[in-house]
């Protein structure tokens, strides 16, 4: 097994490259990086420094896109991976993403195009985040969490396994949904807890907070907890659990 790496790649100081990976034309590697095995990285990517990016992955993809689809090709950006980001086994982030740096993007999670991360973020195991997408700082997206195209999701945001998002009121019927596509908001300091669903362009208000299991048909309010199926208005967040109170700690 060898690898290919084109004439126009710029790999830098102290970055080890593992066996059978293909680097294409015009990709920016930084210095003291370490890429594992199998790993394809598409035409004119940028990699900062200090990257780690392990076995099967693949960065850089182009979309897909079905005759159905309401996406259409278009012409991308490269895609760009900040300095000291984490990348683990199997993950394919897609053309057009900007990952900021010291995030980590675990085993088997997936980053569509247009998709725009800032710093710091822990993004889980088997994550899909959806294109049109962006993402602040310090966030946990955690196993299975499934983030739906057209959402915002601000800084220090917890949302929790298996949670679920969806964009699509009309549930691919009739015409009139194309002109309603709309993407979930989750504001600074939101938490959504396990196996949670959030329907079209609910918006999750500062420190709001959706408890595991429920099904969110309207806005969350700030600092408050909604419970249920339906959700409906609960309790007020514990003042020890605001973000405010828990800047100075790892959250």
């Amino acid at each position: 097994m060898e690898n290919w790496i084109a004439k126009t790649a710029r790999i830098g100081n102290d970055t080890k490259i593992g066996l059978n990976t293909i680097v294409e034309n015009d990709v920016n590697i930084g210095n003291n990086c370490l890429i594992g095995h199998n790993v394809v990285i598409h035409k004119g990517s940028k990699i900062g420094d200090g990257v780690r990016i392990d076995d099967n992955s693949i960065i850089g993809k182009e979309p897909l896109y079905s005759p159905r689809s309401i996406f259409k090709a278009k012409k991308y950006e490269p895609a760009v991976i900040g300095n000291e980001c984490l990348i683990g086994a199997n993950v394919v982030i897609y053309v057009g993403c900007e990952i900021g740096n010291k995030n980590l993007i675990a085993d088997l999670s997936t980053i569509r195009e247009n998709v725009k991360i800032e710093d710091l973020n822990i993004v889980g195991r088997n994550v899909t985040i959806e294109n049109f997408v962006k993402i602040g700082n310090r966030c946990k997206f955690e196993t299975n969490v499934y983030i739906t195209a057209y959402s915002e999701v601000g800084d220090y945001c917890f949302i929790a396994p298996c949670v679920a998002t969806s964009n699509d009121n009309y549930m691919a019927r009739d015409k009139e949904r194309y002109k309603h596509f709309k993407g979930i908001t989750i504001k600074t300091g939101g938490r959504i807890g396990t196996n949670a669903t959030i329907l079209p362009g609910k918006v999750i208000e500062e420190d709001g907070m959706v408890a595991a299991g429920s099904v969110v048909t309207k806005d969350v309010p700030k600092e408050k907890i909604v419970l249920g199926s339906p959700a409906k208005l609960f309790k007020k967040v514990d003042e020890r659990q605001l973000l405010k109170n828990n800047l100075d700690k790892d959250v």
